[in-house]
């Protein structure tokens, strides 16, 4: 990390960035019970800002939470071409931090199966997800934990719904479909503004996904540019649209599966009452 103590200002900036995203990470475990007593938490650690960041947070949280808990990282060497293997191992040991790396060519199988131009996200993430749901059996870990955040998750809402055609996002918290597994996301609160800032502050040794990150025009780039666009011209926009997604009410939508439309009827009551007030 730079070195702030001759800097006051970037260091109360970095300090007031550190305490809103703790108190963020903090509230969003709380509101989800998303740690409990005694749980293995495996941090699933990309060598992005977002893991990077998700694992400082969480360290720091352990250190004064009043249940106890513990952190393994785990790193998925997915063998992409010219992956730097050493960063992340040099980086958790220094931190004396609890990791492995799990090696799985899954970078092979994507290129093998995927068409050249085509995206390859979606095929990588299951095959991502598969590896690391093994592996926390494995290990007995209790919950995994990704770094996705506020923005990813509403990115991911509009995904859905202009590509999908579903009204649903990245849950906070959620049950893997076997029931083995449950995923939190403790950055569900926090702005990728912030954990950006905060990234570049501490100096995190980034390494960039060259299999999927050097694509251009996937469609959640576009989204991201929307999202970012309204925000500049509405600032507060993406916090509003993140609370709608807090607040549903499934009698102003439209799913019969959620709100039993077909068995609205009319009170009595209120049909006489009516009536009295029409004369």
């Amino acid at each position: 990390m730079m070195d702030l103590s001759t800097r006051p200002k970037e260091k109360l900036e970095l300090n007031k960035l550190q305490k809103r995203l703790r108190r963020l990470t903090g509230q969003a475990i709380a509101d989800f019970n998303m740690i409990e007593e005694g749980d293995k938490v495996m941090v699933c650690l990309s060598g992005g800002k977002d893991s990077y960041t998700m694992l400082e947070i969480l360290r720091n949280l352990q250190a004064s939470a009043p249940i106890n808990f513990s952190i393994v990282a785990v790193n998925l060497d997915q063998k992409q071409p010219g992956f730097p293997e050493h960063i992340l191992p040099a980086y958790l040991e220094a931190l004396g931090v609890d990791f492995h790396i799990l090696e799985r060519d899954t970078y092979s199988i994507v290129k093998e199966i995927v068409p050249e131009g085509k995206t390859t996200c979606g095929l990588c993430s299951r095959l991502r997800r598969g590896s690391l749901y093994g592996f926390a059996e494995e290990i007995g870990a209790t919950k995994i934990a990704l770094g996705h955040h506020r923005d990813d998750i509403l990115e991911t809402l509009f995904l859905n719904m202009f590509f999908g055609g579903k009204l649903k996002s990245m849950p906070p918290k959620l049950l893997s479909d076997d029931g083995k597994h449950i995923v939190i996301r403790p950055l569900a609160y926090c702005k990728e503004e912030d954990i950006e800032a905060f990234s570049v502050m501490k100096e995190y040794p980034i390494i960039p996904c060259n299999l999927c990150g050097s694509q251009e025009n996937l469609q959640r780039q576009v989204v991201k540019d929307m999202l970012q666009k309204w925000e500049k011209e509405f600032p507060g926009r993406t916090e509003t649209m993140f609370s709608a997604i807090q607040n549903v009410v499934p009698s102003h939508l439209a799913d019969t599966k959620l709100f039993d439309f077909k068995g609205l009827k009319q009170s009595p009551a209120a049909f006489d009452r009516l009536n009295i007030i029409s004369l």
